[in-house]
């Protein structure tokens, strides 16, 4: 008899987890507690347009790609998708040119060189750098690791080339600008940490420099950020329809309340639906699409001390708050790019919102009816302060309206040309997606929580695994993917 394996969220991490273990002949039970699988990267419908909740760019669709190696294991057709390009379009304040973030390596470098013409030799060690990195994670390394099995894959993975990195394990992306004398370039920092700040939940002064080197050359070629045809939701979609053909279960509108750990062992999950109340579904593995801070209180006091002290120093998450428009394409600029990234007078009365990240939809993508368009503009708060106001709805308003004050600097938001408009806040995450307290992103790419040094998928309690934004490589469709494909081989090889 196949061993029994529930999944905790349908989420992009726990849907490939789900689909790859069926199609290794385990029996897979994928438990959503919402009515659309996707977690973050899921959508919802409002008067005929398609919003995508919140990732907007998928990564690793190329050939060789973690999404492209999965997909090819599962037999699945790969989502219908456009590579960005440029991947992003960054406007600093007071500034009417935007700094473009071409796919074309060679492009990239032209617009690097005349954007920020002192800074060729920082470009140059993160390419080397990312170039190491890259090849080594390749390499399908298991990090952090935590049995000699995982020791062993490491080991695999590391070749002479893989030294390169070693000088750099402890330094921050600051530490090599103070090296190469430019830690002064106020535009140089900006770009920095708008970019950073958007992939690895922190700017250059934090951010780990070897994961910095990877998220800031990933979107070049052949690599590249992608836009999905229809909506983020098809990439769901594959997995899901992957999932059913090898014989594992999707259920939706299942709450999992608490895991069952009994003798020291994982043995099945609680489980609350509308329908039939509170029930157990007992399991061989349980694998955890949840953030790290979740799994802490699904396991409650079962839960070893001296893991949830680790979670408890973790640096505070990030919550987000988004604008979600309907537009007329008259409000769009011509020759819009997909993906823009705001950032306005950093001092300004909602420091928050002085930074957006906007994607727009394309003509034809699917998102909007013909002659209309989305705009998604999100930033990144505090979630202790959404959940801690005395006047919720105000917030949320002050927040909408500085918003629409800012996207209205670059976007014709004529009221007769807006058709939808909703925000969402932290709340609002935590009440669709059950992140504690609506937080995204994962925990940071900072030296103490990166790579080596992060939260793994093999928990102290055998048998349970997590996967997620919360252990490697972080954030993002490709990141939670390829946790999900570490977390699968470490069951299949019974370790």
């Amino acid at each position: 008899m196949s061993q029994a394996v529930v999944v905790i969220g349908g989420g992009i991490g726990g849907l490939t987890a789900g689909a790859l273990l069926a199609r290794r002949g385990y029996s897979v039970t994928v438990l959503e507690q919402a009515a659309v699988p996707g977690g973050c990267a899921s959508t919802f419908r409002r008067g005929g347009f398609i919003f995508d909740v919140g990732a907007t760019q998928v990564a690793g669709l190329e050939p060789g790609g973690i999404h492209h190696q999965i997909f090819s294991e599962l037999e699945e057709p790969l989502p219908v998708a456009v590579p960005c390009d440029p991947a992003c379009a960054v406007l600093l304040p007071g500034e009417t040119e935007a700094i473009a973030v071409w796919r074309d390596p060679q492009r990239w470098q032209t617009e690097r060189q005349r954007q920020f013409p002192t800074s060729s030799r920082f470009w140059a060690c993160l390419d080397t750098l990312f170039q190491a990195s890259w090849r080594f994670q390749a390499r399908q390394p298991i990090l952090p690791p935590r049995s000699l099995w995982d020791v062993g894959q490491l080991l695999q993975a590391v070749r002479p080339d893989t030294l390169v990195t070693l000088p750099f394990t402890f330094w921050t992306v600051t530490d090599l600008l103070r090296i190469l004398d430019l830690e002064r370039d106020h535009r140089l920092r900006q770009f920095l940490d708008l970019q950073l700040k958007l992939y690895s939940q922190c700017g250059a002064d934090e951010t780990a420099l070897l994961y910095a080197a990877t998220a800031l050359s990933v979107s070049q070629a052949p690599r590249g950020l992608f836009h999905l045809q229809g909506s983020m939701q098809a990439l769901s979609q594959h997995l899901v329809a992957a999932l059913h053909r090898y014989g594992g279960k999707l259920r939706r509108r299942h709450r999992v309340t608490r895991i069952q750990v009994t003798a020291g062992r994982v043995r099945g999950v609680w489980v609350e639906t509308p329908r039939r109340g509170s029930f157990e579904i007992p399991a061989d593995h349980v694998v955890a699409n949840v953030p790290v801070q979740n799994l802490v209180s699904l396991l409650g006091e079962q839960a070893p001390a001296a893991y949830t002290q680790r979670v408890a120093k973790l640096p505070p998450a990030s919550g987000a708050f988004v604008v979600y428009l309907g537009v007329d394409q008259r409000a769009i600029p011509v020759n819009c790019p997909p993906h823009l990234q705001f950032l306005y007078d950093p001092h300004g009365p909602i420091a928050e919102v002085n930074s957006l990240f906007v994607s727009v939809s394309q003509p034809g993508d699917g998102r909007a009816p013909a002659g209309r368009a989305t705009i998604t503009a999100s930033s990144f708060t505090d979630p202790e302060l959404w959940w801690g106001t005395a006047d919720y709805t105000q917030l949320k308003e002050n927040y909408t309206r500085l918003a629409l004050t800012r996207l209205a600097q670059y976007f014709d938001l004529q009221p007769s040309w807006v058709h939808v408009l909703e925000a969402a806040t932290p709340r609002t995450f935590a009440r669709y997606t059950a992140r504690q307290q609506g937080i995204v992103g994962g925990i940071g790419q900072r030296v103490a929580t990166f790579g080596p040094f992060g939260v793994a998928t093999r928990t102290p309690i055998p048998h349970l695994w997590l996967v997620g934004d919360s252990t490697h490589p972080g954030e993002g469709t490709a990141g939670v993917s390829y946790s999900a494909w570490s977390a699968v081989r470490q069951i299949t090889a019974g370790t």
